[in-house]
């Protein structure tokens, strides 16, 4: 959520936009045209592929997950009108090629929520959730892209005091070649999941003009993923005495993976005091003990509440930082200051050219 922003605000800020679509004046659904306005009239519709989601009835569903159920073939797009969808959306492998346009053009206008934690215990008295399954939107197909689209999860620790699983996932997306251009992610812990569908396939993810707010590993997987012109924001936790409050980012790269994480010409800001945030800590996970975590930051602003002295540390399981692939390139701002060498490992500018977005990508051009 956007700094300070409590689920309540979320939610009013969702439902008054969503209550007169783009294009419609208010009335009942059965004399609005469908699809509407800016999506055209059913005489223009733009293919046979392309389908219209609206709460409020003037698409041809008023759900995400609906119309992405209808549309399990390859190359679908949907087109989703201004609103807040509280729900959770699940993509299938076979969904390939599928766009997701927020009709808008403004992330803040068209909201995909839900609110599972990692602890939250499922409805068929299954067990709870975990990490993977709190995900707001489940994304497993490849060549996916969005555009203009908000993914959140609100879920709060303060409104559930005896869950310790507090994981809460905004989006996991685990397909290659899937791009979001101009969209946001919120949530607190484990807010984005760029991952892979197994340990042994590389998958690659692009982000450009994105948003995304956190406190803990708030992004985090094993995915081969690039942060382009994006804006990280920490958010303050009010249940601590002190530092750390959180941590950015928590890569997972497999070990064969020569490419994990990739941070160019974006900025981090924080609501936290001074140094209150460290920039990354390696996930090596139980499932995968010779994953070697790779993030490489460069070109990119930190505000001061990143704690420049030490801005790496390790999860409670081990694996020193030092021994993974973490490292750094004209970096700017209080929270890139290097005080301490050993601690923020610098690329040369002949390495630094080996870590670009097309370097990171190969033949893929988002």
């Amino acid at each position: 959520m956007q700094p300070g922003l409590s689920r309540r605000t979320l939610l009013t800020a969702g439902a008054a936009a969503a209550a007169v679509p783009l294009g419609l004046t208010a009335g009942p659904a059965a004399a609005r045209p469908r699809p509407f306005g800016p999506y055209g009239s059913p005489a223009r519709r733009l293919n046979e592929r392309t389908l219209y989601v609206d709460a409020h009835g003037a698409g041809d569903f008023t759900t995400v997950q609906a119309a992405v159920t209808a549309a399990p073939g390859d190359g679908h797009t949907l087109v989703i009108a201004p609103g807040t969808y509280r729900e959770t959306v699940t993509a299938a492998p076979t969904s390939t090629g599928m766009t997701w346009i927020g009709a808008a053009g403004d992330p803040r206008r068209t909201v995909i929520v839900h609110d599972n934690a990692a602890g939250t215990p499922r409805p068929d008295g299954s067990g709870t959730y975990g990490t993977s399954g709190s995900a707001t939107v489940t994304l497993r197909a490849d060549g996916f892209t969005a555009r203009g689209i908000t993914f959140a999860n609100d879920w709060l620790r303060a409104d559930h005091p005896g869950v310790t699983g507090t994981q809460a996932v905004a989006l996991k997306v685990m397909g290659d070649r899937s791009a979001f251009f101009d969209c946001r992610f919120l949530g607190h812990q484990d807010t984005l999941y760029a991952d892979t569908t197994a340990l042994t396939t590389f998958a690659r993810q692009y982000f450009h003009g994105c948003y995304v707010e956190g406190d803990v590993d708030f992004v985090f997987g094993r995915g081969t993923a690039v942060f382009d012109h994006c804006h990280f924001r920490t958010l303050v936790r009010t249940d601590l005495a002190g530092a750390p409050y959180g941590f950015v980012l928590a890569p997972s790269t497999a070990g064969a993976n020569p490419r994990g994480f990739l941070v160019t010409r974006s900025r981090i800001t924080s609501a936290a005091p001074d140094a209150y945030y460290k920039l990354a800590r390696p996930w090596v996970p139980s499932s995968d003990t010779t994953a070697r975590p790779m993030l490489t930051v460069r070109d990119t602003r930190m505000d001061a509440g990143i704690d420049a002295v030490t801005p790496y540390t390790n999860m409670a399981s081990g694996y020193p930082w030092q021994d993974q692939r973490f490292a750094e390139y004209r970096n700017s701002g209080p929270g890139a200051v290097v005080t301490v060498p050993e601690n923020r490992p610098q690329l040369t500018r002949e390495q630094a050219a080996r870590h670009t977005p097309r370097g990171y990508l190969g033949d893929w051009r988002p």
